[in-house]
């Protein structure tokens, strides 16, 4: 679980008790200072992380400034706090962060590779590793580095409104989906229409693809171009996902016409165990091919449309993350989906009654 810790180091006092405040209702994990009778003041359900430059006794948890291996290797508290700039003080950022409970890093220059380098050096370690970051947009980055992401990030707000995105962003995380088994009742040529390839930014695993339908209340696994195929190389970005009048499901539950994607987009990958996450669009490629349609229904009797490019090497995946080419499927074929409870308006779910044919 990622968790942030507000720094009110360099927070003008003007704002200080407005972003005390909004850490707290917004419970956000820990606050920073370098003076203790200001923390002495929080109550007990959040971290207070006393920044010091030498070892204290305190009942607050103190990150001791560290610069040199000699003073890491006498430190007797949790944590330490190391200021990354070179090569002599990014090794010994990694060692903290294998040794202590807490480390606390600051780096000097705008490249995220040094940061790479202590979560790889860390990886495995049971401490958690806190980043220092100057605003949203840097959080958000570090939160994802090498897929991993610092456990944690340390941000002096501008004022409570940062504190309230900064929470806003750590429940950005997308949660799991419940899939269904469909059972397929039919597959039909309906001629030339137009498709949409959605190529993204991100490498699909062999189970993950992309959902996709022709109604809101209802959509099949599109699998994604990793697996071998005849006659092409594998594109491992892309999926072949459906006519440009599909829905897909994107990230907070809200839905986009295929036709709608953008370079820069966001969509959910899903995995067949419903695992999802986001990916950013890089093109959507729409073409005439030759399409059919797929019918389906779920074990609760929801009708499930799909109408793809009419080709063998198209695929849908089915239980188990079992690839299945459109053109071969057969009535009474499963295949992995996802029922929806409700209808969709501009793409955002709305309960009313909605009929789609």
């Amino acid at each position: 679980m990622k968790f942030a810790w507000i720094d009110l180091r360099t927070v003008p006092e003007a704002h200080r008790e407005s972003v005390v405040d909004a850490t707290l209702h917004a419970r956000l994990a820990g606050i920073v200072s370098d003076d203790p009778a200001l923390l002495d003041t929080l109550p007990p359900t959040v971290t207070r992380v006393l920044v010091s430059p030498e070892p204290v006794d305190s009942p607050h948890l103190v990150a001791v400034v560290v610069d040199d291996r000699d003073r890491l290797d006498r430190l007797t508290a949790t944590a330490a706090f190391v200021q990354v700039r070179d090569d002599r003080t990014l090794k010994l950022a990694c060692d903290a962060a294998v040794k202590l409970e807490h480390t606390l890093v600051a780096f000097t220059d705008p490249t995220k590779i040094p940061l790479e380098i202590v979560i790889a050096a860390a990886d495995g370690a049971p401490g958690k590793l806190i980043t220092e970051v100057a605003d949203l947009e840097e959080a958000a980055i570090v939160l994802d580095v090498l897929e991993h992401g610092s456990d944690g990030v340390l941000l002096a707000p501008r004022d409570a409104a940062d504190v309230f995105n900064l929470a806003r962003l750590l429940e950005a995380k997308t949660p799991p989906l419940t899939l269904t088994t469909l059972t397929v009742d039919g597959i039909a040529h309906n001629g030339l229409g137009d498709r949409v390839c959605v190529d993204t930014c991100s490498h699909f695993r062999e189970d993950e693809g992309i959902l996709v339908g022709s109604y809101s209340s209802g959509f099949i696994l599109c699998c994604s171009e990793t697996h071998p195929l005849p006659y092409m190389p594998t594109r491992p970005f892309r999926v072949n996902a459906g006519a440009l009048h599909s829905y897909v499901l994107g990230p907070d539950n809200r839905t986009n016409y295929l036709s709608e994607l953008r370079s820069g987009s966001t969509v959910l990958a899903v995995d067949s165990e419903g695992r999802t996450r986001k990916v950013t669009v890089g093109r959507a490629k729409l073409e005439s091919r030759p399409i059919l349609t797929i019918t389906a229904h779920s074990p609760e009797g929801v009708e499930v449309s799909l109408t793809v490019q009419d080709d063998w090497h198209v695929r849908v995946l089915g239980p188990g993350g079992k690839v299945r080419n459109v053109t071969e499927l057969r009535r009474g074929d499963e295949l992995l989906g996802y029922i929806a409870t409700e209808q969709r308006h501009v793409g955002i779910p709305i309960g009313e009654f909605c009929k789609e044919t």
